[in-house]
């Protein structure tokens, strides 16, 4: 308790100011009244009532000493109570809140309404992370929602009052994963009706290819986090589409014109970047990106099967230039050992990508059961197969794997080359209407740790110039030979999957950091090493030495003088000789990499976002092929037609919404043959019609007008 005594001008006998604290309250009275009552950690109260009393007449001394304060405080609560009023003396903790919450119920209606979080931001004058960060905390507000909560009684009749079925954010139980519930921004964003113009109409042209190997099935088995604008089938799609515009990396996404490129998908808006990116992140780490692939190669494969059971394969090393320790391996264009990852791509004869497999760097005869166990998961346990790979999977265990998948293979073999017992003979076939004789020496040899197999040599000018190892053993040497030689295919897919589709881009730059256990090599198994090539080295000097003396022709006297010393040193050496081989043995030749350093670290990237881009830029790569393929039937231009299809689907045009078809009136080329080309083409795809995938209704293609020059026109060019 503390007490002040203040007599007031014009009354009649003085009285106590007193300040009482109890039970948390602090009570303020002036002899018997209660002047003040507020709780005791009520400072914003407390300053009131201090500027209140000093106000009445009570000295700032004096009243510093009633409520426990400075003078030079109270001095400064006064002057802010003449600058700023109530508000100066009462001042807020912490960060204030941005949205007020209205504002954050409005938010909430705006995103069930189906407007962009930017836009929501921009209405409210916040950052986007503002808007991002409260809709994930509390969800959005669907339209239904919004008239269950204005009518509470409407919704719970027959179950009690005010009854609300789903809360914010949540997705009802008969929505499946990974598609949107009734009223979400996803379905809204829809295009009903209408006519736009994209100047990526023409990417809308591999939307033949996508369905017709059942991009809209596969896309919705994959299961991701429940969205709150685009579905999974516009998200997979677009970035499908991107991939196949250029967009090399995730990045490049933010180059392209969202409001143009959505048209193309059946949307008004593409997802921006940020979006984007977390949405492919959630769908690859709910899903097996290599159970897609397969599931589009199947569908590929059963609409345009292979006209031969011929696929090659090949390791892809793809380096890392990052500062995080990822495994190392051997980058076969630099020469040298460097960080990075590894794939492994199967294709078929026309240079199709088929399936893939995707981790740290190893070698090809490693990473060949695994690719052809999605194959025979793809094709079937009994179709054929005759795989070709390049000299780096030549070896026993790769012929083995080869073996016990059922299928026949064919490499080159590595050097040196075998003798040959077998006389040369002329060997012909057929190859794009064309002969093709070589001269080859054709017979059987044995490999160690697999078998026998069947070898050819090829001669040039009577000499021998490389040897072809096959288990194929009813197909005729030309013909296995050509198709060895069509290995070219597999690196142009690589070639130009990396350049155009971005298969070398880093899909994410998270990783996992985990204690290195690899097997490295040990360096005390090489310093011993070094002391058996040191002391063999040794010996042979010293045996060396004794046949110089045994030959240089001195007197009796004169060797017999030199001979003890010289078998003392060979016996010496020998003796180390034994002691450094004992020494070495039981050393291990490697170690995991953690014994050796405790704090040995390996980066592990997120194989299942690298693997689900993966997918989406093979997809990209062959539905390009394949439009390239058709397009190339009207343009008979071999050299140009995959730059000219490239070009295309960039082609301007306009695209019209109505309820039973989508029509895409693509730009005229300006270049006759190509336009005469692309009118065949889009006649041809209209006679099985395509979808959009979570569309129903059908596209229709077709390709502008020339139009026609007036007479001026005319007149001029002639002037």
């Amino acid at each position: 308790m503390s007490e002040s005594i203040l007599e007031f001008a014009g009354m009649p006998d003085p009285a106590v100011l007193r300040r009482v604290d109890s039970e948390g309250q602090t009570t303020v009275l002036l002899g018997t009244r209660v002047l003040f009552l507020y709780e005791c950690d009520d400072a914003g109260m407390r300053n009131l009532t201090v500027v209140a009393v000093t106000d009445a007449g009570v000295a700032c001394r004096r009243a510093a000493e009633l409520f426990g304060l400075s003078p030079q405080y109270v001095s400064m609560l006064r002057a802010r109570a003449r600058s700023e009023g109530s508000a100066g003396l009462v001042r807020r903790r912490g960060r204030p809140p941005k949205l007020s919450d209205r504002q954050v119920a409005r938010a909430r209606t705006w995103a069930g309404e189906g407007v962009s979080q930017r836009e929501i931001a921009a209405r409210l004058g916040v950052a986007r992370s503002v808007i991002s960060e409260l809709l994930a905390r509390h969800g959005v507000i669907t339209p239904q929602e919004e008239l269950e909560i204005a009518a509470p009684g409407a919704a719970g009749a027959g179950n009690g009052a005010g009854a609300i079925t789903g809360g914010p954010g949540v997705v009802p139980e008969e929505t499946s994963p990974g598609q949107e519930a009734s009223g979400s921004e996803g379905a809204a964003a829809r295009i009903d009706s209408g006519t736009v113009f994209s100047r990526y109409a023409g990417s809308m042209l591999l939307h033949a290819f996508l369905d017709r190997v059942g991009a809209e099935a596969t896309f919705a088995t994959l299961a991701g986090a429940p969205a709150r604008r685009y579905d999974n089938l516009a998200v997979l799609t677009t970035a499908t589409l991107g991939f196949a515009l250029g967009a090399g990396t995730m990045e490049g996404f933010k180059h392209l014109r969202r409001g143009e490129l959505g048209p193309t998908v059946g949307i008004t808006m593409v997802p921006e970047l940020a979006t984007l990116r977390f949405r492919l992140t959630a769908l690859a780490d709910g899903s097996d990106p290599l159970a897609v692939q397969r599931a589009f190669a199947s569908g590929m494969l059963a609409f345009d099967p292979a006209d031969d059971p011929v696929y090659y394969v090949d390791d892809h090393f793809v380096p890392y230039a990052g500062a995080k320790p990822v495994a190392k391996g051997w980058n076969t264009k630099r020469r040298h050992a460097e960080s990075g990852r590894d794939d492994t791509v199967l294709a078929d004869a026309r240079g199709r990508a088929v399936v893939f497999g995707s981790g740290e760097p190893t070698s090809l005869a490693s990473n060949l059961p695994g690719v052809l166990t999605q194959l025979r998961e793809v094709i079937g346990p009994h179709a054929p197969i005759l795989l070709g790979f390049d000299r780096g999977g030549a070896f026993p265990i790769a012929f083995t794997a080869c073996r016990n998948a059922g299928a026949h293979w064919i490499s080159y073999r590595r050097a040196p080359l075998a003798e040959t017992t077998a006389t040369p003979a002329t060997s012909t076939t057929v190859r794009n209407g064309k002969d093709i004789s070589v001269e080859l020496a054709d017979e059987t040899v044995g490999i160690k740790d697999y078998g026998n197999a069947r070898q050819l040599t090829l001669f040039e000018h009577g000499a021998p110039v490389l040897q072809v190892l096959t288990s194929e053993t009813t197909g005729t040497g030309a013909e296995l030979l050509c198709w060895l030689r069509s290995r070219w295919r597999i690196e142009n897919m690589f070639k130009y999957a990396a350049a155009h589709n971005g298969i070398d881009a880093l899909a994410d730059y998270s990783m996992d950091i985990d204690t290195d256990t690899r097997k490295v090599a040990n360096p005390a198994r090489v310093a011993a090493r070094k002391t058996v090539k040191t002391a063999e080295t040794t010996l042979a000097d010293a045996e060396r030495s004794l046949a110089q003396l045994l030959a240089s022709g001195g007197t009796p006297k004169q060797m017999n003088a030199a001979l003890p010393g010289i078998h003392r040193t060979i016996e010496d050496a020998t003796k180390d000789l034994t002691d450094a081989k004992t020494a070495l043995k039981p050393i291990r030749a490697k170690l995991p990499a953690n014994e050796l350093n405790p704090d040995a670290q390996l980066a592990r990237p997120h194989l299942q976002r690298r693997g689900m881009q993966m997918v989406l830029r093979l997809l990209a790569f062959n539905a390009e092929a394949w439009l390239a393929d058709h397009l190339n039937a009207y343009l008979n231009d071999p050299d140009e037609y995959r730059a000219i299809t490239r070009h295309l689907l960039h082609q301007g045009g306009t695209i019209t919404y109505t309820a039973k078809a989508i029509t895409i009136t693509l730009e005229r080329p300006d270049s006759p043959r190509v336009a005469r080309a692309l009118q065949l083409l889009t006649e041809e795809l209209n006679n099985t019609p395509s979808r959009l995938p979570g569309d129903h209704r059908t596209l229709n293609y077709q390709v502008a007008q020339a139009q026609t020059s007036t007479t001026n026109e005319c007149l001029l060019q002639e002037v």
